[in-house]
């Protein structure tokens, strides 16, 4: 297992915080598992937004994230970033909002480095099913995709 700066425990997952002292450098979905403490100031902030997330689906974070990606995935992500808590987008509409296809907008989502943070999960398929998750097409990933929607009231 990965050493996390921060795991904070959520409804039936939990979620791991990858951080140095400037910047988030990673986020990850794990199964239900003990909480650690956060090690560092900036995991402390990491913790209390993911929180205050959990608390109000309509909260928005203001965490300093390490770059990552290629460019198209950046043009992918910010696209996503922008998609409003309780609202979803199909791959398809992403892709046509940046001039691409909704394949590599899929795999641009399964590389997201920052979930939740960048809400990839807002991103379904075109026939309003969830389509796939972390690059995945069902699981443990796809069971918290349909609870972040849930949480976040989007419709289906």
């Amino acid at each position: 297992m990965k050493s996390y700066a921060a795991i904070v425990a959520a409804p039936s997952f939990c979620v791991g915080i990858e951080c140095n002292a400037d910047e988030i450098t990673g986020i990850d979905y794990l199964e239900p598992c003990a909480e650690v403490a956060p090690k560092t100031p900036l995991a402390k902030e990491a913790v209390r937004q993911l929180r205050a997330w959990l608390k109000n689906p309509a909260f928005e974070f203001g965490l300093p994230l390490a770059p990552a990606g290629t460019h198209f995935q950046r043009r992918v992500w910010a696209r996503i970033a922008a998609i409003p808590s309780g609202q979803t987008l199909s791959y398809g509409e992403v892709a046509a909002a940046i001039h691409s296809g909704p394949r590599a907008v899929g795999n641009a989502c399964g590389a997201n480095p920052y979930p939740i943070v960048v809400p990839c999960h807002r991103v379904v398929a075109a026939n309003q099913a969830l389509g796939g998750f972390g690059r995945q097409g069902g699981g443990f990933l796809l069971d918290i995709k349909r609870w972040l929607l849930r949480h976040e009231n989007a419709k289906l």
